[in-house]
């Protein structure tokens, strides 16, 4: 983990999202207190971008019970 002083950090922005890029975590101070944090962003499943949205949209649904698996015919 890095800890920049805000002053450094606007001199040396694009040097700090290549070292966010490369996984390292940066910590931005003033006066000797954090105010922010960079982090690499981490890959998301598409189950965890729509999760909340499925919970909103579909909260009166009930899933359906498991059918038994049924074999598929050749073509």
């Amino acid at each position: 983990m890095k800890t920049v002083a805000v002053v450094d950090a606007r001199k040396r922005f694009a040097q700090l999202l290549a070292s966010v890029e490369a996984g390292e975590e940066v910590v931005i101070t003033r006066r000797g207190r954090t105010v922010a944090r960079l982090v690499p962003e981490r890959p998301r499943t598409a189950a965890e971008v729509f999760a909340p949205l499925w919970d909103e949209a579909f909260s009166d649904l009930e899933a359906p019970d498991d059918l038994p698996a049924t074999p598929v015919s050749a073509w």
